[in-house]
C-alpha cells in the first residue's frame, strides 16, 4: 500500500510538473467542443396522439347478416404496415421532402432518415397511438406528423373498403360460373330424362324395388285370378248338372212373362241416348253414327245369343228359365265371367311389366347410376349458388354498412404539436461532456510528458530505477523570490482552471435563458 502511494504521489508530482501543458490542451478543446455544440442543430419533436374507436353498435345487429372483421387485428395490422416503403414515399411527398432530393442516391437516404425517425407507439391503453417525429424545422416535423395521421385513417379506410370490393369482385365471377355450370347440369338431366322416360325410377323407388313390387303385384292378381275362375267353374257345374229345382215344386207354368236381357237393356239405353243426339245433332253427326253402329252391333249380337239359347236349352221350361234363384245364378255366372276376363287382362299386363323389367336388369341400374351422379353434381353445384348468392348479399349488406358508419371510428386525442424548446441536442450535457473531455485529455498529456521526460525528485525513485545506492540528498531551499514566484504561478493557475470552468457556467447558463428560442 504505502509503494502504491508512493508511485501516485510520484505520478502526481510529475504531471505537477507540466501542469501548463493541461492548459494549453484543455482550453483548446473545450472552446472549439463548445463551438461544435453551440452549431449543432436544434431537433424539434411533433407528437401526435390518435385514438382508434372499435366498438360500433351495429356489430350486434348485423351478426349473422353481415361478415364480421376482427377490428383489433385489423388495427394491428395498420401499425404495423403503416411504416411500409411505399407509405414513406407517400409521407415524403404529401410533406414536400422529396423536393429536397435531387438524386435517387438522395431519395433513398431520405427515405431511410424518415423510416428511423418516425415512432409509431401504443401510448399505453387499449387502441391509442402515439406519433412522434423529430426535424431540426418545427413546422416540417408538424407537417409529417399531420401526414401521418392522414394516412394513417386514409390507409385504414381505403384498404376496407378496397378489400369488399374485391370480395364482391370474386363472388360476383364465381356466381357467373356456378350459373353456367347448374345450367348445364340441368341440360344434362333433362336430356337424359328425355332419352331414358321410359326406364326411369318412379316415386324414388328403384329398379329392384320396382320389380320386387311388380312381381308382388303378379302374384296376387294371380291368386285372384284362380279364385275368380274357381267360382265360375263352381257356378258352371251347379248350372249344368241335373235339372235343378232349387227348393222348388214344379207347378204349372204361370203364363210366360216378358223378361229383358242385359243386351236389350243396353240396347234401349243406347237408343235413348240417340233420341237425346238427334235432338241437338244431325245424322251425319260422329256421335250420332257411333251410336247407331253400337245399337247395330248390339241388336246382331243379341239375335246371336237367343239363336244359341234355344239350340242348347230346348227343354229348359218356362217354369225354370222364370225361377228367381236361377236367374240370380245365372247373373252370378255372368259376373265371374266378367270378372275372370278383366283379371286375366290384368295378369297380362302385370307379366308383361314384370318381362320387361327383367330384360332390363343390366339397363335401369346403369340409367339409375347415371341419374343419381347427375342429381349429385346438380344438386352440388345449386347449394354452392346458393351460398354465394348469400355470401354477396352479406358482402353488400357489410359494404353499405361500412359506408353508413365505419367500423373504425378515429379521434385526434391530441392534434399534431411541436413544442417551443428543442429536444435535441442537450447542449448542457454536451458542454459537460466537452469540459470533462478537455480537462481529461490535459491530464492525460500531462502524463505522458511526465512518462517521456522522467525527472528523478527523490533518492527513492533514484534507487528503484537504477539500483544505484543512495549516500544522501539535498532539499532544495526557496529563497523569498522564488516562493513568491511560485506561489503566483500556481494562483495563476488557478484563476485560469476557474476561468475555464466559469466559461462552461456562462455557456450553460446563456443557454438556459435562451432555450426557448430555435437555433
Amino acid at each position: 500500500m504505502h509503494d502504491l502511494l508512493a508511485q501516485i504521489s510520484g505520478y502526481t508530482r510529475g504531471m505537477w510538473r507540466y501542469r501548463w501543458y493541461a492548459q494549453l490542451v484543455a482550453w483548446p478543446l473545450c472552446f472549439a467542443g463548445w463551438l461544435v455544440v453551440y452549431l449543432l442543430p436544434s431537433q424539434y419533436e411533433a407528437t401526435a396522439r390518435i385514438f382508434v374507436d372499435t366498438q360500433s353498435m351495429l356489430r350486434p345487429l348485423l351478426q349473422g347478416l353481415a361478415v364480421q372483421t376482427n377490428t383489433s387485428e385489423q388495427v394491428q395490422m395498420m401499425t404495423r404496415t403503416l411504416l411500409s416503403r411505399p407509405n414513406i414515399e407517400k409521407i415524403a411527398r404529401m410533406a414536400d421532402l422529396d423536393l429536397q432530393a435531387k438524386t435517387p442516391e438522395e431519395m433513398e437516404l431520405l427515405l431511410n432518415r424518415l423510416t428511423k425517425k418516425i415512432v409509431l407507439n401504443n401510448a399505453g391503453r387499449e387502441n391509442i397511438f402515439s406519433i412522434s417525429f423529430t426535424h431540426t424545422d418545427p413546422q416540417m416535423a408538424r407537417q409529417v406528423v399531420q401526414s401521418l395521421l392522414t394516412l394513417f385513417v386514409e390507409s385504414s379506410l381505403g384498404d376496407t373498403r378496397k378489400d369488399s370490393s374485391a370480395a364482391q369482385r370474386f363472388l360476383e365471377e364465381q356466381i357467373k360460373e356456378y350459373e353456367t355450370r347448374l345450367l348445364a347440369a340441368e341440360d344434362r338431366l333433362k336430356d337424359f330424362k328425355r332419352q331414358n322416360v321410359s326406364v326411369m325410377p318412379s316415386e324414388g323407388r328403384g329398379y329392384y324395388e320396382r320389380l320386387s313390387a311388380e312381381t308382388a303385384t303378379l302374384e296376387r292378381a294371380k291368386l285372384e285370378l284362380r279364385e275368380t275362375e274357381n267360382r265360375r267353374d263352381e257356378l258352371r257345374r251347379q248350372l249344368s248338372g241335373e235339372e235343378p229345382s232349387f227348393g222348388m215344386v214344379l207347378q204349372p207354368s204361370p203364363p210366360p212373362r216378358a223378361t229383358v236381357s242385359l243386351g236389350e237393356a243396353r240396347i234401349q239405353t243406347l237408343e235413348s241416348k240417340l233420341d237425346e243426339l238427334l235432338l241437338r245433332y244431325t245424322d251425319e253427326h260422329p256421335d250420332v253414327v257411333v251410336v247407331r253402329k253400337q245399337i247395330e252391333e248390339l241388336r246382331a249380337l243379341e239375335k246371336k245369343r237367343q239363336e244359341a239359347t234355344q239350340v242348347k236349352q230346348p227343354a229348359r221350361t218356362p217354369t225354370l228359365d222364370a225361377n228367381p234363384v236361377y236367374q240370380q245364378f245365372k247373373i252370378a255366372l255372368g259376373n265371374a265371367e266378367a270378372n275372370v276376363a278383366v283379371l286375366q287382362v290384368r295378369v297380362k299386363e302385370y307379366e308383361s311389366r314384370v318381362i320387361n323389367l327383367n330384360k332390363l336388369v343390366n339397363t335401369v341400374p346403369e340409367v339409375e347410376a347415371e341419374l343419381a351422379r347427375l342429381n349429385r353434381d346438380y344438386a352440388i353445384n345449386k347449394q354452392n349458388y346458393e351460398s354465394l348468392i348469400t355470401r354477396r348479399e352479406s358482402a353488400k349488406i357489410s359494404e353499405e354498412a361500412e359506408q353508413s358508419s365505419d367500423n373504425l371510428k378515429f379521434k385526434i386525442v391530441d392534434p399534431p404539436r411541436v413544442p417551443l424548446s428543442p429536444v435535441a441536442p442537450n447542449r448542457p450535457l454536451l458542454a459537460t461532456a466537452v469540459l470533462l473531455a478537455g480537462i481529461g485529455a490535459g491530464v492525460l498529456f500531462t502524463l505522458f510528458l511526465s512518462q517521456i521526460k522522467l525527472v528523478f525528485d527523490n533518492y527513492r525513485t533514484v534507487l528503484a530505477e537504477t539500483s544505484v545506492p543512495v549516500l544522501g540528498y539535498v532539499s532544495m531551499v526557496w529563497t523569498d523570490s522564488k516562493r513568491i514566484k511560485y506561489r503566483i504561478e500556481v494562483i495563476t493557475y488557478m484563476v485560469m482552471t476557474a476561468a475555464l470552468i466559469t466559461v462552461y457556467v456562462f455557456y450553460v447558463a446563456l443557454h438556459m435563458f435562451a432555450s426557448g428560442v430555435p437555433h
